[in-house]
């Protein structure tokens, strides 16, 4: 009897380990939500919405109460998730530092950190084939055709889960990388900027925007049969615990709300009645719902397909909405429905199921390190961004005790014992610290109360020397 040769032998060999490490690499479907607080789930305990599709990766997998964006608005939070960086890692075409949607859509190509890794980079070297649809905001470099993505269509509201399914469903030879983005419950935002519009700006909206406001008009409708008085006494959602401004309120705040020419932020928070306050809180709970359903068609797909146990989903949001609270509605402001979003993972027979963790999480600084880990890849761009595969796992590891959050008109630094310190710079140096484990709400500030001197010197001093040296 022949013996095999060891040419032979070695080429089995790297044979089965190819099947091993395919069979331990597996698709990756991203689905990002837009404008959605991670209070918005019924998973979550919101008892205004059900969002059943959204519960069963939470269910199947890990739900995270505590975190956070690296910047609350749309465009600078998505280029974060790509780069793995901080927004404020990048300069505008004015040579200053991202902070908001124009200048995170204004960073040069020429910009040498432009070219430097980027998840869909990482993962097309793992052999992973991309695949994007949906919402994009991002600047050019970063544009999905530039990174190597198939897009599979534009459309956020309509036919996208759809599209995003058929694709699923589909049998390649390379695992994907999927990131589906959908555009709701963001269809809110124009309530406010609709209710604070003059009549020419008005027009411009209607024809302009007709998908979004008849979205956000079906969001509005009242339940079938139900009285106007029933509603709002069963139905209709409470004005939030902390609906007034905080008190002692930074004045950059104001000046922000009255910076917009349109200001139907500051429209909002002067004007609205408390029962429009309420319809703002039902029409985004119906938005979200109606997301969900987007959702569920994605996971329809993963299920019939098979491809359900050997895919990682993880469901997260670019940023939150203030929802009401301290009178505010949009995000931009660091308090914490703006800068908090769901954050889930599922990936059956890998992650335990009913996990719910409270440890402090970036989206954007940590979402790169945690798919490449699963691409079978060691790769991060900001050091301080970390996996989240052991903690998704359930395994024991030594996590961070602060986070940084960047913003249009403050900073922050949150430490896990609940501490929280804002740093405004838009109307002069400002602080606020906040102790959201005897106040979650954040409806005042202990900067001035010296039973926390030591806790303000600690965590003004991890923001100035780790999270933002030099600002």
């Amino acid at each position: 009897m022949k013996h095999p040769t060891i040419s032979a032998v070695a080429a089995l060999l790297l044979f089965l380990m190819s099947c091993t490490e395919q069979a331990n690499r597996p698709n990756i479907l991203l689905i990002v939500t837009d404008q959605q607080s991670e209070s918005m789930m019924s998973s979550s305990g919101n008892p205004y919405l059900r969002t059943p599709a959204m519960d069963y990766i939470a269910e199947n997998g890990i739900r995270f109460t505590r975190a956070y964006v690296t910047n609350p608005v749309c465009s600078p939070s998505r280029v974060s998730m790509l780069t793995g960086r901080f927004p404020g890692f990048f300069t505008d075409s004015s040579g200053q530092l991202v902070r908001n949607n124009a200048g995170a859509m204004n960073i040069p190509d020429s910009l040498p950190e432009a070219f430097r890794a980027n998840l869909p980079d990482y993962l097309q070297q793992a052999g992973y084939e991309l695949v994007y649809g949906g919402k994009k905001h991002l600047p050019s470099f970063l544009e999905p055709e530039v990174l190597g993505f198939q897009v599979l269509t534009n459309d956020a509201r309509g036919e996208l889960a759809q599209k995003a399914a058929d694709r699923i469903r589909e049998d390649r030879e390379k695992p994907f990388f999927m990131v589906v983005s959908l555009i709701n419950p963001h269809d809110i935002c124009f309530m406010a900027i609709r209710d604070f519009a003059d009549s020419s700006y008005r027009q411009q909206l209607e024809r302009n925007f007709a998908t979004e406001l008849a979205l956000l008009d079906k969001a509005l409708e009242l339940p079938a049969g139900v009285s106007r008085e029933e509603f709002f006494e069963n139905y209709c959602p409470p004005l939030p615990a902390n609906f007034e401004p905080q008190e002692d309120e930074a004045k950059a705040i104001e000046l922000f709300l009255n910076r917009d020419p349109r200001s139907f932020r500051a429209g909002a928070r002067r004007d609205y009645s408390e029962e429009q306050w309420r319809m703002h809180r039902w029409a985004y709970a119906r938005l979200t719902e109606m997301v969900d359903t987007h959702v569920q068609v994605l996971l329809d797909a993963l299920i019939e397909s098979g491809k359900e146990k050997n895919t990682l989903v993880i469901f997260t949001s670019d940023h939150g909405d203030n929802d009401g609270s301290h009178r505010l509605e949009h995000k931009n402001v660091l308090y914490e429905e703006s800068v908090k979003v769901p954050l889930t993972a599922m990936w059956k027979g890998r992650i335990p199921p009913g996990q719910v963790s409270r440890q402090l999480v970036s989206v954007g600084l940590d979402l790169l390190p945690t798919l490449s880990a699963y691409a079978g890849l060691s790769a991060g761009t900001d050091p301080r961004g970390r996996s989240l595969q052991p903690l998704f796992e359930g395994r024991p590891v030594a996590w961070r005790q602060s986070l940084g959050i960047e913003g249009e008109i403050s900073r922050a630094v949150i430490q896990a014992d609940g501490m929280k310190y804002i740093r405004y710079d838009a109307a002069g140096f400002e602080e606020r610290l906040m102790d959201l484990e005897t106040d979650p709400y954040e409806t005042t500030h202990v900067t001035e109360d010296p039973d926390y001197r030591d806790a303000l010197q600690g965590i003004r001093k991890e923001f100035e020397e780790f999270w933002f040296p030099g600002l």
